[in-house]
């Protein structure tokens, strides 16, 4: 017997209760996107590998663990399923010359691959819903990013997020910081663990992050990059602050907060929560000003953030957050060779005046079909037979609240539907 295939490991079906959920949230979210002009902007799911090494950075966890990446077999092309989206998102700014005419605010949605260990709220592929503002170079739209940040979390009623900031500074201040850094973990080598040692000297800011207890004193004594900005960082800084300040959001400033991108600059930020299990982030982000210049654009500045869909669900659906599953507005059951063919019209006459219509297929009983009428939600059954086709007509017989069943010619079935829909809304409401 031939074993039946399964999905991939830490890639999952998403199956029609839940994508219901899933498409309920992602019509809230374009309307929350929209509203503060942001666009939509599709790029490929397979970018050349070269595009993430450079703005990643080689000694990161994704690109030198985490990264789906082959030779194309056809012409030795080397691929990668996207990581992330920032870096195709500049990328195909920069191809398509979007920034000659204007700043551009931007975002995009879908999923992301990195061959990490699976668990709760975490994939190997995995979606995420990306925002990017090109060409703006203020603190304004640093924390115009966290402002909408805050009302989608109060649009989707969720609590128990918190804010957590910090500033990188300039590529110079970070320069100074870490031959500070470098010099001061190599003075606690022996006690770093191998994880540390090895990103000593390529990339000291992510020792900081270390997730290890045991390290933790050393990190809280090491150098704090807060000591080695200038004027223009501390004035970017405080300028995202106030914002924040005069909008009332409570935050904290996390020194040890760096991003585990290289890309980043001045302002970065996280909204973490306790609810999924160990301190989990939702949604991070931050500016990246040097990344256009880097990847062979004209320098312009830029910030953005993404956010992890499963997380966010899994925390809507937590705080009682639920899809409601939109009904038709008739079902229409058939029986008999003549009544299946007027069905049809009938059914699709409905659609053209706007109805949405279930239309029974594969055959049954009247009885079978009316029990899977009542199942669907409908508020309203279009029953024909036989004996209505050959007259030209259909029985409407309502399925919610009592009422008589009615029978009508065809063509005054979409008038006849209007206005017992009208008085259904009129009697709830």
């Amino acid at each position: 017997m031939t074993h039946a295939l399964q999905a991939v490991r830490g890639m999952n079906d998403i199956l029609p209760d839940t994508a219901e959920i899933w498409e309920q949230f992602e019509d809230l979210v374009r309307d929350w996107l929209r509203s503060y002009g942001y666009r939509p902007i599709r790029m490929p799911l397979v970018e050349p590998t070269p595009l993430f090494k450079r703005a990643i950075g080689e000694v990161t966890d994704i690109v030198e663990k985490e990264m789906y990446s082959f030779e194309d077999a056809l012409n030795g092309e080397h691929l990668t399923l996207r990581p992330e989206g920032t870096a195709s998102c500049v990328r195909a700014v920069i191809q398509h010359s979007l920034l000659h005419g204007a700043p551009q605010r931007l975002y995009y949605h879908g999923p992301m691959f990195r061959h990490e260990r699976p668990q709760k709220g975490r994939y190997r592929q995995f979606h995420q819903i990306g925002v990017e503002s090109l060409g703006f170079d203020g603190p304004d739209i640093d924390a115009e990013h966290i402002l909408m940040c805050t009302r989608l979390w109060d649009d989707l009623g969720l609590t128990d997020i918190r804010l957590e900031l910090n500033s990188l500074g300039s590529s110079e201040e970070r320069a100074a910081h870490r031959c500070a850094l470098v010099a001061y973990l190599d003075a606690h080598r022996d006690q770093l663990d191998e994880d540390g040692r090895r990103r000593l000297h390529t990339n000291p800011l992510r020792v900081l992050d270390t997730k290890n207890p045991l390290l933790q004193p050393i990190m809280e004594a090491a150098p704090r990059l807060s000591d080695y900005l200038g004027d223009e960082s501390w004035a970017h800084f405080e300028g995202v602050q106030q914002i924040l300040k005069d909008a009332g959001i409570p935050y904290r400033i996390n020194h040890r907060l760096v991003r585990g991108l290289d890309y980043y600059n001045r302002t970065v930020f996280e909204w973490v929560t306790d609810r999924l299990g160990a301190q989990g982030t939702v949604c991070a982000g931050g500016r990246y000003d040097g990344l256009i210049a880097q990847l062979g654009g004209k320098p312009a500045p830029a910030a953005g953030f993404a956010m992890g869909v499963e997380r966010l669900l899994a925390l809507w659906q937590e705080s009682g957050g639920e899809a409601v599953r939109p009904a038709p507005d008739v079902y229409l059951v058939n029986a008999g060779i003549e009544a299946g063919r007027l069905a049809f019209r009938a059914a699709e006459a409905l659609r053209s005046h706007g109805f949405s219509v279930l239309q029974h297929c594969g055959g049954g009983s009247f009885k079978s079909q009316m029990k899977r009428a009542d199942g669907s939600g409908a508020p309203f059954a279009v029953i024909i037979g036989d004996d209505e086709a050959a007259v030209g007509e259909v029985s409407i017989k309502p399925l919610r609240g009592g009422g008589e069943q009615r029978r009508v010619a065809v063509d005054a079935l979409a008038e006849t539907l209007a206005e017992l829909l009208y008085l259904t809304e009129e009697r709830e409401a």
